[in-house]
C-alpha cells in the first residue's frame, strides 16, 4: 500500500477510517482507535486512541485488551471490536452480537458461509465482555498470539452474516482492492 497507515487511505473521496467510524458511531456509545506510535496522526477524528498495553506488538488481542482496559475505566461490561480496513461491516453487526451474548456466550464473533469451510470467522469482528480482560492479559503475556486460539478456551459464539451481494468483511489491502472498494461503493451507494 506504500507505506503509512492503512487506515488513512481513500475510497471514494473518503478515508477508510471515516467509513468505519461513521458505520460503527450507529452501533456504539463510544468509540476509540487502538493504534501504536503517534496518536497525533488521528487528531482529525477526534477520538481517543488507546495503544497496546502489552509490549512486543503481539497482534489484534492487544487491542483487545487495549479497548478493555479503556472502557472498563468508563464502567462498560462489554466492547465491540472491528477492523479499521474493512469499511463495509454489517450495519447490524453489534445488535446481533449482543443478541449471541445475551443468550449466554461471554464473546461473539461474525462469520459468513465458506462452502469449502463452512463458516469462515472474522474474529476481529466481535463483542468481549470485559469480565475476561484480566485472562486475556494473562494470555498475552503467556504467549498466546491467536485469536481464535484465546477466544475458543472461552467458547466464543459465532454469528453468521450473509456474504451477498459482497462479503461485508472484504478488507482493504492492495492497491486492488482499494478500486474494488470504490466498485462496490458505487454499485451499492455506500
Amino acid at each position: 500500500m506504500g507505506g503509512g497507515d492503512k487506515a488513512l487511505r481513500e475510497v471514494a473521496g473518503r478515508t477508510l477510517l471515516a467509513r468505519v467510524e461513521e458505520r460503527l458511531s450507529t452501533q456504539v456509545v463510544a468509540t476509540a482507535i487502538n493504534a501504536n506510535g503517534d496518536p497525533g496522526r488521528f487528531t482529525t477524528f477526534g477520538l481517543p486512541v488507546v495503544a497496546d498495553g502489552v509490549a512486543g506488538y503481539p497482534g489484534p488481542l492487544a487491542g483487545v485488551l487495549a479497548g478493555m482496559d479503556w472502557a472498563a475505566s468508563y464502567d462498560a461490561t462489554h466492547i465491540l471490536t472491528v477492523a479499521a480496513d474493512t469499511p463495509f461491516f454489517p450495519d447490524n453487526l453489534g445488535r446481533r452480537l449482543i443478541e449471541a451474548v445475551e443468550a449466554g456466550a461471554p464473546i461473539a464473533l461474525a462469520a459468513t458461509p465458506d462452502p469449502e469451510r463452512g463458516l469462515s470467522r472474522h474474529p476481529t469482528f466481535g463483542l468481549w465482555t470485559i469480565a475476561l480482560r484480566e485472562d486475556l492479559r494473562a494470555a498475552l503475556v503467556g504467549g498466546i498470539r491467536k485469536v481464535v486460539a484465546w477466544t475458543d478456551r472461552h467458547d466464543a459464539a459465532l454469528v453468521e452474516f450473509p456474504a451477498e451481494p459482497f462479503d461485508p468483511f472484504f478488507n482493504v489491502n492492495t492497491p486492488d482492492d482499494i478500486a474494488r472498494a470504490e466498485r462496490i461503493v458505487a454499485e451499492h451507494g455506500l
